[in-house]
């Protein structure tokens, strides 16, 4: 007799939608990941041939786990992968462009109005101060109606901001990035250093590429209004984190929201934590119940497509 038929040995490194388990689990062996750190991943890489993620994979994760011939990214974010290796190794990587577009452009909406209401300091005033000096502090909130958004990198997710903030706030839309001929009919091409002269809310939504590392550096986080507020749920090395530190320490400008750090995971007792005017969350801008369950579908069939042999249908690394 001949030796049992293996089944491919999918690796998921952080938690998916049961949607798209199901369907993975049809034609593979499923092994979940307790969490994303370097080290665990690297070790229950090497028994995978392929692995799904939406978490930074180590650089060195081919050479550590040779067996390793898919790579699906359950996001958009191609900084997650050692990309030149893959290409070098022959193993596909596919993404989801515009999977999460919706849900991230609802948390731009959301850290809009928290910042502009002041919302986070109101509710720690009220849980450990007097009911009146809580109330007090909403005296100097705003309205965004009439204030500008700048969007830097208008994509899928920028293009769904630009028509919320202009259809629905009457917001006045500025967009910058390299095709201004891709810009939403709401959004006014703009040269990046007007756009930070101008807006109340910048928000930053491009990806990281060697021209958008440090884009925001300490002069041009500076040249944005005093009254501003920077909000970026592209990737985190477009800001450079220190600069960024400074002007909120300095209240060069009027706060900040991120959901992407510098550095992937931020630590305890980093500078940002202890900042009143920084509100901070885990990379979590696009992880809804539903745009997990699409998003968990469409890794799933990109990866039982690679894993057969076939081409993914958004191949991030085609030679």
């Amino acid at each position: 007799m001949g030796s049992a038929v293996t089944a491919n040995r999918v690796l998921i490194v952080d938690p998916i939608a049961a949607e798209g388990e199901t369907l993975l689990s049809r034609a593979a062996d499923v092994v979940r990941s307790p969490d994303s750190s370097h080290e665990t991943i690297r070790t229950l890489a090497r028994e995978a041939d392929g692995v799904i993620t939406r978490s930074k994979l180590p650089d060195d994760l081919f050479s550590t786990a040779p067996r390793v011939r898919a790579v699906a990214i359950h996001g958009t974010g191609t900084d997650l992968v050692p990309l030149a290796d893959a290409t070098a190794r022959g193993v596909p990587v596919s993404n989801i462009p515009g999977g999460n577009a919706q849900s991230v452009a609802e948390y731009c909406v959301m850290a809009m109005l928290l910042l502009a209401r002041n919302t986070p300091v109101i509710l720690a005033s009220l849980k450990k101060d007097s009911w009146d000096e809580a109330r007090a502090l909403g005296a100097g909130t705003h309205e965004i109606a009439a204030m500008t958004i700048g969007i830097v990198g208008v994509g899928e997710i920028g293009t769904r901001l630009a028509r919320i903030c202009h259809h629905g706030f009457g917001m006045r839309v500025l967009g910058h990035q390299r095709n201004v001929d891709n810009l939403p009919a709401e959004a006014r091409a703009t040269p990046l250093d007007e756009l930070l002269r101008k807006a109340d809310f910048v928000v930053v939504t491009c990806p990281l590429t060697p021209e958008t590392h440090h884009l925001f550096d300490e002069k041009r986080i500076r040249s944005m209004k005093k009254s501003a507020w920077l909000i970026n749920v592209g990737r985190g090395a477009v800001v450079q984190e220190e600069a960024l530190i400074g002007a909120l320490k300095e209240k060069c400008i009027a706060g900040a929201m991120l959901d992407v750090y510098e550095h992937y995971r931020l630590p305890l007792g980093h500078p940002l934590l202890s900042l009143d005017n920084a509100l901070l969350t885990p990379h979590l801008a696009g992880m809804t119940v539903e745009s997990r369950a699409r998003m968990s579908v469409a890794a799933a069939e990109e990866m039982l497509l690679m894993l057969s042999g076939k081409p993914p249908k958004n191949w991030v690394n085609r030679r």
